[in-house]
């Protein structure tokens, strides 16, 4: 059995404790960490957790505890120099959407990994919905044909007081904006489906309802892919005056699907010219109902990243696939920035080449 510690204990922790739970036949939690102490020990009561160890400063954890796996889940600007510390430790890391800040970063930690020879994975976990693995299964069966384009729309709220819970949120220097923080998994998704290889990003951003925080509000963009593809992208925080949904379109030469929902957790358009399946009944058994937008993907990503430490393979969404997410949003954020197309691959560019954008 693995042991497990997890570091961080704030909004998203729930999702990574129940992903443990759910995988407790190959994994045990020995300790969890927050600057914090309350914090930690809420948690751990909430999930009626004994035994685990509680600390306040990571770097003591990994020296007392020693665990097989790590989950970082601190605040973003945070997550490459504390899973790089996990890393050199010995332990296998699960890291929080985004990977890192900057590119140098992301790449420091695919590069430690390797050496260390750590599975280094990065917490998209809706590549794990049910409809989003059934439209994947499509595509690699080839069923659309020639893929023409894709969308993602993250069409979602936040206000002043999401913002004021955690003064990092919203900063160059600790998040980024709506597309690295809330629609960075819809980025992944698009970017995974259309083939990985963009080419080229034309971008608006801006700031149009949040002047209290120092990044965008509100992200557009138009992405060539060497394959012929073309993406969309959609993302805001402006939307009144609750979320109102998260979609991934994918349109082929042979097929037409849409994914929606809270978090693409749902199939809600499924034709497909070779009629091996009823579109409805594809529908309703592709379908989930989470709670809040997190989904019900940690559990199989943990499982995945079990798998993958036992047979010594990558997991599904390694440390790259992370780059890639954070590669996007971050060529986003240069082409608006200089108002011309951004040509990829790009290298060392951080968040913070952005600060002061919007005053």
């Amino acid at each position: 059995m693995l042991t497990y510690a997890l570091i961080g204990c704030g909004r998203i922790s729930p999702n990574h404790i129940a992903a443990v739970q759910n995988n407790a036949e190959k994994l045990r939690l020995a300790a969890v960490c927050d600057a914090e102490e309350t914090t930690a020990h809420v948690l751990l009561e909430r999930f009626g957790v004994q035994g685990a160890h509680l600390y306040t400063d990571h770097r003591t954890m990994l020296e007392h505890e020693h665990p097989d796996l790590v989950a970082v889940a601190t605040p973003s600007g945070t997550h490459a120099a504390i899973a790089l510390d996990c890393i050199r430790a010995g332990s296998h890391v699960i890291v929080e959407k985004p990977l890192a800040l900057s590119l140098d970063e992301a790449d420091a930690l695919i590069a430690a990994a390797a050496e260390a020879d750590v599975r280094l994975c990065a917490c998209h976990q809706n590549r794990f919905n049910k409809s989003i693995r059934r439209i994947r299964q499509a595509l690699e069966d080839g069923r659309f044909g020639r893929l023409f384009h894709g969308a993602a729309h993250i069409r979602w709220n936040r206000g002043e007081s999401y913002y004021r819970q955690a003064p990092w949120r919203g900063t160059w220097e600790q998040d980024g904006g709506a597309l690295m923080n809330q629609c960075i998994h819809n980025i992944d998704l698009l970017r995974w489906m259309l083939g990985d290889d963009a080419t080229e990003v034309f971008a608006y951003t801006d700031r149009l309802a949040h002047p209290y925080i120092q990044a965008e509000d509100l992200g557009l963009a138009l992405i060539r892919f060497a394959g012929g593809a073309y993406g969309l992208l959609e993302g805001t925080t402006n939307v009144y005056p609750k979320n109102l949904e998260e979609t991934l379109y994918l349109f082929g030469e042979h097929g037409t699907v849409k994914a929606g929902g809270k978090s693409v957790n749902r199939i809600e358009e499924w034709r497909f010219a070779d009629g091996q399946d009823d579109p409805e009944a594809v529908k309703s058994c592709f379908a989930e109902d989470p709670p809040n937008v997190y989904g019900f993907g940690h559990t199989p990503l943990y499982a995945d990243v079990i798998d993958a430490i036992e047979q010594h393979r990558a997991p599904l969404v390694d440390g790259a696939a992370g780059r890639r997410a954070l590669e996007l949003v971050l060529a986003v954020y240069q082409s608006a920035a200089t108002g011309i197309p951004v040509r990829l691959p790009l290298h060392g560019l951080s968040t913070m080449d952005f600060a002061g954008r919007f005053g």
